[in-house]
């Protein structure tokens, strides 16, 4: 094997070059999962205290711990990529993109974690904070790797990407099934003449989706992906719900979002809901008829469910639910409710919590909440419009004993617990499609723009902009994609699921950013695309955990793991 490569060389055959370093890249692996157990171990060390986590260790080391949750991350990411490639090789759907992803992908990950990881715009975990020293990273100087980085990091490999992109070549997916590939094509289809030609009106007038198009939605599938056969929906599983929520998402973030509603109610109704409740409301979620909301967040207590004051007491056969809830995600032209309730007071946290199924009339923007004893008002928000946010106050709402999921008290956090894998999922997806819509609209401006006397797109920081950006896009699309397989095979995936939402999450922000700056002043004006694009990326590091709360729960799991 000839290790000097011209790394400025237009000739090198980026496909030779991988194909005779598996072995590199498979040593690389390894080397960063010992890395992984060494740093695990000195945290088990350091935070367990009588055999179990300590709390408030954990809370003294909350950055050192969430940096180890980005830390593994990153190897899971980069695990996942090269998984994604062999497949693809395998299969012979290799193409010269996805060869020069893989390489770009570890050259600029494996730097970041030896030499510091960008947490937030202002955090950077070092290799000390994790219990890892820069001579675990000597193998980076070994002449393979070494040489490995140095080419993926080179300009002429970013070149290689860029103008892959320019020709309309994208990297593959990798779903490697046919029935997978033909419903991305169709929501792929739907999207670029049903949800683009009209998002930025919506965004900008801060319209409701309209009813036609959720219509047309209902018809292709959207409700029903996840829902059993026998109850009336699709029974696909999570990559199908991935392919769909990414394509929509890539569009209008509430159009992918819309399905996360029917989501999140169909999962607690199918694992947590007695027959009749399934039979109930299952195939009516999954056709579209009955729009569903969940409202579970209370002005004061935001991620801390545990200190939830809505309270449903126990009337004879009705319970009388009381209590304010906000960020109500499509409230007022929500058909029913899942609403999480202390059904028993004396018990602190989670316990004494129960989630209830509540029916309510269709609201409108003129008037949105037409039931006795339910009010709200609209947040106005920057982005994530389409569907719109709701306060809301129930006072003394009536709902049957029949209403309460499961008819038994005090499972409703752990009803909860049991979707959050799914939700994690699928907000990941969300974020790889509005980070994907960023890489399009960035593209296509810096082709059609000129400066200079040539295409910005010719620029190196423009250039190298769209590089890292559809890497990085790749690389939490195949963390995504594996959570949810992992999910299809009903394997706990919890933490790989946080892993995914995490940095999907700052993807999509980074790659709205960047898009913004390669559009300069234009991206700043309403009338562009990419300034909605910003302001909706900006709530995936909030919403289904913030990033701060996401790893903290990775963290945790892994350490306890």
């Amino acid at each position: 094997m000839d290790s000097t490569v011209n790394i400025e060389s237009n000739h090198i055959n980026i496909k030779s070059f991988v194909d005779e370093r598996i072995k590199t890249f498979e040593l690389v692996l390894s080397e960063l999962e010992a890395m992984s157990k060494k740093s695990k171990d000195y945290f088990v060390k350091t935070l367990t205290k009588d055999n179990r986590i300590d709390n408030a260790l954990l809370e003294n080391y909350q950055f050192e711990s969430h940096g180890f949750a980005w830390f593994e991350t990153y190897r899971i990411g980069l695990r996942e990529t090269f998984n994604w490639l062999i497949r693809l090789k395998d299969s012979n759907k290799a193409a010269e993109i996805d060869y020069n992803i893989l390489l770009y992908s570890f050259a600029e990950y494996v730097s970041q974690m030896r030499d510091g990881i960008m947490i937030s715009q202002t955090e950077i975990v070092r290799l000390s904070d994790i219990g890892i020293t820069k001579n675990d990273f000597k193998f980076a100087d070994e002449p393979n790797v070494n040489e490995l980085i140095s080419f993926g990091l080179s300009n002429e490999l970013k070149k290689d990407i860029v103008n892959s992109l320019e020709n309309g070549i994208f990297p593959n997916l990798g779903l490697n099934d046919e029935t997978l590939e033909m419903i991305q094509d169709q929501f792929r289809k739907f999207t670029e003449e049903e949800i683009i030609p009209y998002a930025n009106e919506w965004h900008l007038k801060d319209d409701l989706i309209p009813d036609q198009t959720l219509e047309k939605m209902a018809e292709l599938g959207v409700f029903s992906i996840a829902i059993p056969e026998n109850y009336g929906g699709l029974g696909m599983g999570k990559i199908a719900m991935c392919v769909v929520t990414e394509e929509l998402s890539r569009g209008f973030l509430a159009a992918g979002s819309l399905g996360t509603r029917a989501e999140i109610a169909g999962e607690l109704i199918r694992l947590g809901g007695t027959e009749e409740q399934k039979k109930k409301y299952l195939p009516e979620i999954a056709s579209g008829n009955i729009l569903t909301t969940a409202v579970f967040t209370e002005p004061n207590t935001g991620s801390d469910l545990g200190s939830l004051a809505t309270r449903a007491t126990l009337n004879g056969s009705d319970y009388t639910i009381t209590g304010n809830k906000t960020w109500i995600t499509h409230g007022a032209r929500s058909d029913l409710m899942t609403v999480l309730a202390r059904t028993d007071l004396d018990k602190k946290g989670y316990k004494g919590l129960s989630m209830f199924l509540v029916e309510k009339p269709r609201g409108n923007c003129e008037n949105p909440f037409p039931m006795d004893g339910m009010s709200g008002s609209e947040i106005e928000v920057l982005g994530y419009r389409g569907m719109k946010e709701y306060e809301i106050a129930l006072d003394d709402i009536k709902v049957s004993k029949k209403q309460l999921l499961g008819e038994e008290e005090g499972n409703g956090f752990k009803q909860l617990m049991e979707t959050f894998e799914s939700a994690r999922i699928q907000t990941a997806a969300r974020a790889v499609g509005v980070a994907q819509n960023a890489l399009e609209l960035a593209l296509q401006y810096a082709k059609d723009r000129s400066q200079f006397g040539k295409q910005i797109i010719k620029f190196p920081r423009i250039f190298n902009k769209l590089a890292w950006m559809v890497m990085e896009i790749t690389v939490s699309r195949q963390i995504t994609l594996f959570s949810a397989r992992e999910k299809d095979n009903d394997v706990r995936c919890d933490i790989e699921a946080g892993m995914a939402k995490l940095l999907a999450a700052r993807v999509a922000w980074s790659s709205a950013d960047s898009a913004l700056q390669i559009h300069g002043g234009n991206g700043y004006a309403l009338e562009y695309p990419v300034s909605r694009v910003l302001c909706d990326s900006r709530i995936l590091n909030i919403f289904e955990g913030a990033a701060e709360i996401q790893a903290q729960i990775v963290a945790k799991g892994l350490i306890a793991r």
